[in-house]
């Protein structure tokens, strides 16, 4: 009986992830313009509903009922297998995520995450770097010079931030000696992380934004030179998921900011919840992504590279160093 229980418990907490994340896209669409327009000195959405509330529920509408088109010339096995490459490895990565220690529920002491991995951010960076391949197939199956100019983009940006972005938290691992996120945010709990490694946190953050693809280092769409990049031929539901994956991926950057370099759920001065405290700062993280978006204009190609390879992966590498010295 235990064992169903226990079980049940686990599909609860996947269908609740998946619910979550599925329809996350909803509100931060309607934020993410609401933000642009108030930046902008106008209003945002304000038709559809009080305050254009509904226009995510329309956009999605519209995309759901919207023609499917491929590509006559497109492959059309890895066209329709791209956008679910691109959606299922941030989805999956959710299962190592914690988003606090436990809460009682009837009684039971229910935890808050699906799984606790002694290898968490080691299965987190594999995984992650499988969504690439979907936006890579999306671009070349299409068989368009845009899209594969864009998918081609995305490999090199690949290798310019990922190494940085693993390379970067090499000095939280040292401080807490293990790789499991419970572990990590438990050692931050009477000083964050971004105390002892503000360099760290600098080049995490500056690569999360390529992870993301979002402006100033959102190459592979590049809606000024490429029209839309990867996702030129894409439309209805197949386009939504990439727009989902995107959206999912800026809040696991987020959410993997707090965790290493914030200190998690635990909170300062304020007595609030954890899961309160948690949610709020990767609540600051999101805004801060969407702020940078109406803020700054987006890198060339050859700057982003040189980016990547002079100023990143040096700083990373002496942030290791650094961190060695001084933690041993």
């Amino acid at each position: 009986m235990e064992l169903i229980v226990a079980l049940g418990v686990i599909v609860f907490k996947v269908a609740l992830v998946i619910a979550i994340l599925l329809l996350l896209p909803l509100p931060l669409t309607w934020l993410e313009r609401k933000i642009a327009g108030h930046m902008q000195q106008r209003m945002g959405p304000m038709r559809v509903g009080w305050h254009g509330l509904l226009q995510p529920v329309a956009d999605g509408i519209k995309l759901l009922t919207k023609e499917d088109h491929i590509p006559a010339e497109a492959d059309r096995f890895l066209f329709k297998l791209a956008p679910i490459l691109a959606l299922a490895p941030p989805f999956v990565v959710f299962a190592a995520i914690p988003f606090g220690e436990s809460v009682s529920v009837l009684g039971n002491e229910i935890t808050l995450y699906i799984s606790n991995l002694n290898v968490a951010l080691l299965f987190v960076f594999a995984v992650i770097g499988l969504e690439v391949y979907g936006v890579i197939f999306g671009g070349w199956a299409a068989n368009s010079k845009y899209a594969v100019f864009g998918s081609l983009r995305t490999c090199a940006q690949m290798i310019s931030y990922e190494i940085p972005m693993g390379f970067a938290v090499i000095g939280v691992v040292m401080l807490a000696q293990s790789m499991s996120l419970l572990d990590i945010v438990r050692a931050q709990t009477d000083v964050w992380n971004v105390v002892y490694q503000p360099i760290g946190f600098f080049v995490f953050f500056v690569a999360g934004l390529a992870e993301a693809q979002r402006i100033p280092f959102d190459l592979a769409e590049a809606e000024g030179d490429l029209g839309a990049g990867f996702h030129t031929e894409y439309s209805g539901i197949r386009f939504a998921l990439f727009m989902v994956s995107e959206y999912v991926v800026m809040v696991l950057v987020s959410v993997l900011t707090v965790i290493l370099f914030f200190g998690g759920w635990n909170g300062v001065l304020i007595p609030l919840p954890p899961l309160l405290w948690f949610l709020l700062k990767v609540a600051f993280f999101v805004y801060l992504f969407m702020w940078f978006r109406f803020t700054f204009p987006r890198y060339r190609y050859d700057q982003l590279m040189a980016i990547g390879w002079k100023v990143l992966l040096p700083l990373s590498l002496a942030n290791i160093i650094i961190s060695g010295v001084v933690f041993s």
